[in-house]
């Protein structure tokens, strides 16, 4: 019998960048990226999990942005095509570097890779990963949750509460359109919680949430397990807490084990290494240089010189890690549960898109880690959230503090110098779509439409990711200007409905661009 329980919580997350006025859009590689190097591996993972009867059981969270990209035919159709042009060039390095062995054979690793994903995009999922992830929580592997409806930084929200209201009840109903079940728990985005939001989640049908490891330790009255069971908030929402010590293992840029030295470099990719002429056809149309997925090296060390990439030892230091990662786990639970009266419960939350782009081993090391704490130890279970509440009903009561996983921990990162000035904009916007959903609370025909679509613009501005950008300095000015557009086109619908001339075809053209959530109903904000 196990002593206690490990829940691991994978974060699956990006910003809604669909551009179909573009044939090529940078920023849409985001995506295909991460369908390519993270989604389907993991996929397989979890599959063999499933073949091999291994009794595995973890988290996700799918947002509803994610969920409604992942759905959408056009950027489907343009994966497709990216993974194809992939294809082409991976055969022409097959060619390239057929004189040199130690090349080629990584290059045949990428063959073999980018085959198996365009087999299982097509022909095993028929292109719909939401309803792969979906059979495999019907199997019981998976337990999906959901998130706030654009991932918006629910604890800034909280000037006017329908805002932050209405990014948690779309997100729940979102869910429901594409998984067709309640969702039982809620990512709550960047982990950012500010007491009095747990009432709209409990209202939407939520039991649990994660927070990070000091909104739980700063709860009043203190919480007697620390942050190793969960509290119940005084409205009957359960709050986990985020273990340091196993996420400090694999987060950590200094000793985390992404950063070993045997494993793939991210950075080295042949779209800056090789000739551009060469290149040119799988770069940026712009003849601007870019990732295309095919690097060579190993990250070798702190310096720029690398290695070439080694398959062989870099799978064998991922089962290395793994099994450290167990053993940890093992000695940490067993000190726990000397001292507590109940089973602890580990949680270990990351971003999935760690696993397999960031962190090319990561789906390795995730599957090594789960086949070893099902069969070669009896210290540890892995379990998920609704488990742990279903074993024990009953936890203290206690309000957790306002908290974030951000630098710092609260809400800096969201709001600082480099970002301060979208939040007046963002006020402004969301009472004025309260105002007009009270005020027009049967519109029907175009005023509908407009008004579902001004719904929409607010909540593609409100997404935490163009606040973090501008802080991270990384895609900046995409950033800026997702915003400045979504605001723009929110007032312009505003002035429009209340001069009462809506422009019936400017309108079907940006239903058309920022499509996302087809049967929003705009009275959420009434």
């Amino acid at each position: 019998m196990s002593q206690g329980y490990l829940a691991f919580i994978l974060h699956a997350h990006l910003p809604f960048v669909r551009h179909p006025e573009h044939s090529y859009f940078l920023e849409e590689q985001w995506l295909y990226e991460a369908i390519n190097e993270t989604y389907l591996p993991l996929l397989r993972v979890f599959e063999g999990w499933l073949r091999d009867g291994v009794p595995a059981r973890i988290t996700i969270s799918l947002t509803p942005p994610l969920l409604e990209m992942l759905r959408d035919n056009l950027l489907m159709e343009r994966f497709s095509r990216s993974l194809a042009k992939t294809l082409e060039l991976t055969y022409k390095e097959l060619d390239r570097t057929a004189a040199n062995y130690a090349e080629h054979r990584i290059v045949c690793m990428y063959r073999d890779l980018f085959e198996t994903n365009r087999f299982d995009f097509h022909e095993r999922y028929q292109r719909d990963l939401v309803g792969a992830f979906a059979r495999l929580q019907e199997a019981g592997i998976l337990e999906i949750i959901t998130s706030a409806a654009t991932h918006g930084f629910l604890p800034l929200l909280d000037a006017d509460p329908t805002a932050a209201r209405a990014q948690i009840q779309l997100g729940v109903e979102t869910y429901r359109k594409h998984l067709e079940r309640d969702p039982s728990g809620f990512w709550l985005p960047e982990c950012g919680f500010a007491p009095g939001q747990d009432r709209w989640l409990v209202a939407n049908g939520i039991k649990y949430v994660i927070l990070d490891t000091h909104g739980l330790l700063f709860a009043s009255p203190r919480p007697r397990y620390g942050n190793f069971a969960p509290i119940f908030c005084r409205s009957g929402l359960a709050a986990f807490g985020r273990d340091l010590e196993s996420s400090k293992q694999v987060w950590s840029q200094q000793e985390g084990y992404p950063g070993d030295y045997d494993y793939r470099d991210f950075y080295r990719d042949i779209g800056y290494d090789l000739d551009q002429d060469y290149i040119y056809p799988y770069i940026q149309p712009n003849g601007e240089r870019t990732h295309t997925g095919l690097k060579y090296y190993r990250i070798t060390g702190p310096t720029p010189h690398k290695e070439l990439y080694n398959p062989a030892a870099a799978r064998e230091k991922a089962a290395i890690h793994a099994g450290n990662f167990v053993f940890n786990r093992e000695h940490q639970i067993r000190y726990l549960a000397a001292i507590m009266d109940r089973k602890p419960i580990v949680v270990a939350p990351y971003d999935m898109e760690l696993f397999g782009h960031w962190w090319f081993e990561g789906p390795q090391w995730l599957d090594y880690v789960v086949r070893k704490i099902c069969y070669d130890q009896q210290v540890i279970k892995l379990i998920t959230p609704s488990d742990y509440l279903r074993e024990y009903p009953r936890n203290q009561v206690s309000t957790p503090t306002m908290s974030s996983w951000g630098w710092k921990g609260y809400n800096e990162v969201w709001l600082n110098g480099a970002n301060d000035w979208l939040y007046p904009h963002l006020y402004e916007a969301a009472a004025r779509m309260k105002e007009l959903a009270q005020t027009y609370p049967q519109a029907d025909g175009l005023l509908r439409r407009a008004l579902n679509q001004a719904a929409r613009e607010l909540l593609l501005a409100q997404s935490s990711d163009w606040a973090f950008i501008m802080k991270t300095g990384t895609v900046t000015a995409y950033a800026r200007k997702r915003f400045k557009l979504h605001i723009h086109r929110f007032t312009e619908i505003y002035r429009q409905i209340k001069e009462e001339r809506l422009d019936e075809g400017w309108l079907a053209d940006l239903e058309a661009k920022d499509n996302i959530f087809s049967t929003i109903d705009y009275r959420l904000y009434a």
